[in-house]
């Protein structure tokens, strides 16, 4: 080899070594072993998962495939690490939806400051390299933090790795809400619009209130569905909020909705069934069929719901949902919020929900 090639090969090899040198090695834990926080269902064969598809039936395929999407999920952890790194084996990633892909198929990272949650990171890996590790968050400083990771909004996951540096602690946090709440709706409880996947309202309320809501948002598919009724009466929960208007038609309401609540009160006859009112749309601020629409969908819930509540004992209604600042400016498509007015729908519904709850000494 001559001397000049000799030596661009000697500078070449000691690069990758300095560079070896300074990459710290980094140690995987699946998320499952540590703590899932808003899980619903905590038995699915695959632990992310939000129903088990198996088990349930009488739904319809587009049902199963958003309730096992893990939109609500978020892993509790300690660690010490100044770099945090995530490693994901996707069933399916969604994108090219109203949120970007990094509430699609991204995570959203949180960590306790002061005695609050404070938003730290988000990310999600490359298109061309899914499955491999990609940085989450690094150059922190090495002191112990509470962490609460969110799974993505719109994706399956077969497996979830949170990487640190060796030497360090990864350890379970013990679950930093309380109480089991679940909460079933559309894609508005599901997250669409949202930024990324700690800004879904649900989220947002357990944060802001420590109630843990255990969310199985499902999209479009949220209808009163029998299947679907069936599924949440066999759940372990303290109360149910529900999102239920949002996505079926007016004679569905009117079909659908006394059964809905009959079938979960005969597993659940003492908790607190708590429906929400639908929020304002803005794409009808200027459609008139839009805006009528909606209104009969509004006005067929809340007659019916006047009557649900006498009807039925732990039955309410709460109609101070509301997703939009007095600009009226933070809806994305005319239909769903943005993470602006997810947070003022937490907000608006905070209240209400929790003077239900004392009744029953949730708190």
């Amino acid at each position: 080899m001559k001397p000049f090639r000799f030596f661009a090969v000697f500078l070449a090899l000691l690069a990758q070594l300095s560079a070896s040198a300074q990459t710290p090695s980094i140690y995987y834990t699946e998320a499952k072993d540590l703590t899932l926080v808003g899980k619903l269902f905590p038995d699915t064969p695959n632990p992310y998962h939000r129903m088990d598809t198996v088990k349930y039936k009488g739904l319809e395929h587009g049902d199963y495939i958003n309730s096992i999407q893990s939109s609500g999920l978020a892993v509790a952890f300690r660690t010490d690490s100044k770099i945090i790194r995530i490693q994901t084996e996707y069933g399916f990633r969604r994108s090219g939806m109203i949120s970007p892909n990094i509430a699609i198929h991204g995570y959203d990272l949180y960590i306790k400051k002061d005695g609050k949650w404070l938003w730290a990171s988000s990310g999600l890996p490359k298109e061309d390299a899914s499955d491999k590790p990609f940085t989450l968050i690094q150059d922190m400083d090495g002191s112990m933090h509470e962490c609460l990771l969110y799974l993505p909004l719109y994706s399956e996951e077969r497996s979830v790795k949170i990487g640190i540096t060796k030497g360090n602690v990864i350890e379970p946090l013990e679950n930093p809400f309380r109480h089991r709440v679940g909460i079933f709706g559309s894609s508005f409880t599901h997250g669409g619009g949202a930024a990324r996947p700690g800004m879904t309202y649900p989220a947002i309320f357990c944060r802001d209130t420590g109630i843990q809501l255990l969310s199985l948002g499902v999209s479009g598919r949220s209808k009163l569905q029998p299947g679907f009724a069936r599924a949440l009466a066999d759940a372990d929960v303290d109360a149910y909020v529900f999102d239920a208007f949002s996505n079926p038609s007016s004679d569905m309401i009117k079909e659908r909705l006394f059964p809905f609540i009959e079938t979960i009160q005969a597993k659940h006859p003492d908790i607190p069934l708590i429906f929400m009112r639908t929020i304002y749309r803005e794409g009808g601020n200027f459609n008139l069929r839009k805006r009528k629409a909606e209104s009969d969908r509004r006005a067929v819930a809340d007659s019916l719901m006047a009557i649900a509540c006498k009807k039925y004992k732990n039955v309410y209604y709460i109609t101070s949902t509301d997703a939009a600042s007095k600009e009226h400016d933070t809806s994305v498509d005319g239909t769903h919020p943005c993470s602006y007015g997810y947070f003022y729908w937490a907000r608006s519904i905070e209240k209400p929900i929790l003077r239900i709850l004392r009744k029953y000494d949730i708190r």
